[in-house]
């Protein structure tokens, strides 16, 4: 038999042994469990055996706890008598490992560009309702119609306020643009802003292929450092199904594999779900359906199989299931909902067991060679080989340094999009209103110099003439009163009775 991936035992007796093996291994799985009953340890576990097969591994390390997979284990009173009961002499060793850390403080920067990411997973991450996805769709398309490259919330930020300032014209091209909802797309990206968005949009934009890398036969852990980012949770999982899509779109056809080209750990897995809208599910069940062919293996991490969907819980072919409690209704439903997700064994009973379940205890259930699920058992996980719990700052520091990727992300690159364009395309508009603006001051002027030199045109007349022309005036309005009047009167007596006018 291939070498699994992962072992559980009843006992030291080789008769109560569970293996995840390495074919199947792309069929993804699930680890479930309350906090404190080993599910870390379970996933470190894992990330080992995947490593020690030459695969290389994604997940997030939320409690900093995984990155003592890179030193050797041993020394631990506790795993040691685990290994005794299980009868295991253990070769501890360390994996090789790369840090990465979307704020760059614990490991190289992490960063995806505003257009990878795309309308859809950023209205997600915004908490957007189905009007304001309509708006940041159509500037999407106006983005790609102009050529306006989104790389970082600035591009973002003056592309929606460009959007807003033209939403009339925008409308009758592409759809309805109300400006209530760019205010409030404006809004969210203030707040994701704040929450250090900034630094992960931007360049240069991580490379999935150095996810895939290997050393010395061992394939490399991918740990994410994310106990800050986890504080934002719709930047964590937003970010974690961009990655899934991304290697989802990326990867070219592999079919069934001897074992995975890649596994992708999705810790909190309740966190991608919550809120979420059905059209969203629905693409997330269609990565993870179509994703096996493409040689990724995808674990979801949770505390109840009930947080994940049925639909995608139900491509899941690996369960291993650690302790749940059930004091509440609602914790007893959950308990009775995880017994009904593995393939019932009739010397088990699974409902009841779940909640006897000691620290490293699992029920575990996997696809034997012909991908069929095997009846669940109670058995121990085999404990890890490296160390348990983090690093020190002075480790983490060397890791980093010694990165296979080393200085390729540390510099961000801030080169020339839609900011800088519609800025050009903004100072341009500035520049001809305000030619205009000076146009017209200038014309107005001329016209008041004119009237000026009209009236210094007429010189003042002496006191001789003035009296001269006062008797003319006088005399000629006079004449012109007493015309005047012969006409009106004349006109008039000829409406009234035909009199005839002086003249």
């Amino acid at each position: 038999m291939t070498e699994p991936i992962l072992t559980a035992k009843k006992d030291a007796t080789p008769n109560g042994e569970y293996y995840l093996l390495p074919q199947m291994s792309n069929r993804h799985g699930v680890i479930t469990g309350a906090t404190g009953t080993g599910k870390t340890v379970t996933l470190q576990r894992l990330a080992e055996g995947f490593s020690s097969r030459g695969v290389p591994v994604f997940m997030a390390d939320i409690k900093g706890d995984l990155t003592g997979c890179t030193q050797a284990g041993g020394g631990n009173p506790k795993i040691d008598a685990r290994n005794t009961q299980l009868g295991i002499t253990p070769v501890f060793e360390g994996f090789p490992a790369t840090v990465w850390d979307v704020f760059g403080k614990q490991g190289h920067p992490l960063r995806a560009t505003v257009s990878e990411m795309g309308p859809l997973l950023i209205a997600r991450l915004l908490q957007l309702n189905d009007t304001q996805e309509g708006v940041l769709s159509i500037a999407f398309k106006y983005a790609d119609d102009n050529g306006l490259m989104l790389i970082d919330l600035k591009d973002l930020q003056s592309l929606m306020m460009h959007v807003g300032e033209n939403a009339d014209q925008l409308t009758l091209q592409y759809g309805n643009v109300s400006t209530a909802s760019v205010g409030a797309i404006q809004r969210g990206l203030l707040q994701i802003d704040e929450q250090g968005g900034d630094l992960f949009f931007g360049e240069p934009a991580v490379r999935l292929d150095d996810f895939m890398q290997s050393v010395g036969g061992k394939g490399v852990l991918n740990l994410l450092a994310a106990d800050q980012l986890i504080q934002a949770p719709k930047l964590y999982s937003t970010f974690l199904l961009w990655l899934l899509s991304e290697l989802f779109e990326s990867l070219p056809e592999a079919g069934d594999l001897e074992k995975p080209k890649l596994v992708f750990f999705f810790d909190e897995a309740h966190l991608l779900f919550t809120d979420a809208p059905q059209a969203l599910v629905d693409k997330v069940e269609q990565v993870v359906r179509l994703i096996r062919s493409k040689g990724v293996g995808v674990y979801f991490v949770t505390q109840n199989p009930a947080d994940i969907p049925e639909k995608v819980l139900a491509q899941l072919g690996n369960r291993v299931q650690h302790a749940l409690r059930a004091y509440t209704p609602q914790e007893q439903k959950g308990v009775r909902a995880a017994a009904s997700s593995f393939r019932v064994n009739p010397a088990l009973d699974t409902e009841t067991v779940i909640t006897e379940l000691g620290v490293g205890e699992v029920l575990i259930s996997t696809l034997d060679e012909k991908g069929v699920p095997t009846m669940v058992d109670r058995a121990f996980v085999v404990p890890p080989v490296g160390h348990i719990g983090p690093i020190t700052p002075e480790q983490r520091a060397a890791l980093i340094a010694n990165s296979l990727v080393a200085g390729a992300y540390e510099t961000p690159i801030d080169r020339e999009s839609a900011f800088e364009m519609l800025k050009v395309k903004n100072d341009a508009k500035m520049a001809e209103m305000q030619q205009a603006a000076e146009a017209e001051a200038v014309a107005k002027q001329e016209k008041e110099q004119e009237k000026a030199e009209r009236s210094a045109a007429r010189a003042p007349d002496t006191v001789w003439e003035s009296i001269g022309k006062s008797a003319v005036r006088s005399a000629t309005s006079s004449i012109g009163r007493s015309l005047g009047t012969k006409l009106v009167r004349g006109v008039l007596g000829g409406l009234l009775g035909g009199k005839k006018s002086w003249f």
